[in-house]
């Protein structure tokens, strides 16, 4: 494991609540990549002849160079859960520092458990607050600690245990993604077509409500990250990252270009996930129904200052509902939600 940060540098940031426009507590940052990992889904899912036998061995080759263990040993079988057709867990992670082979690792300012489900044709997007206020799993003795921080500490694995013990929610793999990644899928697939909710210009590009337009990845991206100028702040961020998603979905007859070798090659530089090829084949062939109908949700947080902090407390009773849908997208047993000091004394 790569050397845990100082408790100083992991909350060097004063960050902003994730349902908030900016508390007046410092500068507005920008976070770029914030949910441009649910690209992941796009790539995993995205046509039924993704893994035809002419790019077999290039989809194969990709597979390789991004997997990366979690080092963990997971909460249930994996290889059943796939194996049996059963609904699936994916924490998908983004990270906006640099290349994934750079030294430091950075915070990871996305954070979403997707949970997709064959059977009732259902994925589901449950965001979670990056500025939650949690107990790192195996660093309970630094709480009060940001989720985002947990990637920091320890990697994937660390953020895996310590959403599995806040939420008491099994996690069967992960997928990371560095800003770059949805950028180069939306311009290999030819741009897409998307109708703004909302008008506003942002990073130079101006976007006008009810005008539908062909979007290149740049402009998607941007469209995707603007946050502060929309009065429903993060909730109306979502609704148009969720349009961008389904954007990118529906151009399955695009599919074949994403296997192309020198696109696979760019876009692993960007990629880490513990799903191997035999599990994508799998999710492509046997969970790619569950597109059909994609459901978005979060955890709603309220902003508190700790410690000269600025974090986000998600009460029991939030928690609790978050923990009930998404057992029950997982066809789990309900369970009562995970303790607030997780396994802190």
């Amino acid at each position: 494991m790569e050397d845990m940060p100082s408790r100083s540098e992991m909350h060097r940031e004063k960050s902003q609540g994730n349902n908030s426009q900016g508390n007046g507590n410092g500068p507005k940052k920008k976070h770029p990549v914030r949910n441009t990992v649910l690209i992941i889904i796009a790539v995993l899912l995205v046509g039924t002849g993704a893994f035809a036998a002419r790019t077999y061995f290039n989809a194969k080759n990709a597979a390789d160079t991004v997997f990366k263990s979690s080092g963990i040993k997971k909460s249930r079988n994996t290889s059943a859960v796939l194996n049996g057709k059963k609904p699936v867990s994916i924490l998908l992670l983004g990270t906006d520092t640099g290349a994934l082979g750079r030294n430091y690792k950075g915070r990871t300012d996305t954070i979403i458990l997707a949970t997709i489900n064959p059977k009732t044709k259902t994925t589901t997007l449950m965001s979670l607050p990056r500025d939650s206020e949690v107990a790192v799993s195996g660093f309970e003795q630094d709480f009060p600690t940001k989720l985002n921080a947990a990637y920091a500490y320890g990697s994937a694995g660390t953020t895996i245990k310590t959403v599995q013990k806040w939420l008491n929610v099994p996690i069967d793999y992960y997928a990371l993604i560095n800003m770059g990644g949805m950028k180069k899928v939306v311009d290999e697939i030819g741009g897409v077509d998307i109708t703004p909710i909302r008008t506003f210009t942002y990073e130079g590009y101006t976007f006008t409500k009810g005008q539908k337009e062909h979007m290149n990845g740049a402009k998607a991206l941007a469209y995707s990250r603007m946050r502060y100028d929309d009065p429903l702040g993060d909730y109306g961020r979502q609704q148009r990252q969720r349009q961008l998603i389904t954007a990118i979905i529906g151009e399955s007859a695009s599919a074949s270009n994403l296997l192309k070798q020198d696109f696979l090659n760019s876009l692993a530089k960007q990629t880490r996930t513990d799903l191997t090829f035999g599990n994508l084949t799998s999710i492509v062939t046997n969970y790619r129904s569950a597109t059909k109908n994609i459901v978005s949700d979060h955890a709603q947080g309220t902003g508190k200052m700790i410690d000269g902090q600025s974090f986000e407390v998600v009460s029991q009773s939030e928690k609790q509902r978050v923990t009930n849908v998404l057992r029950k997208s997982l066809n789990l047993k309900a369970a009562t939600t995970g303790e607030k000091f997780a396994n802190q004394n």
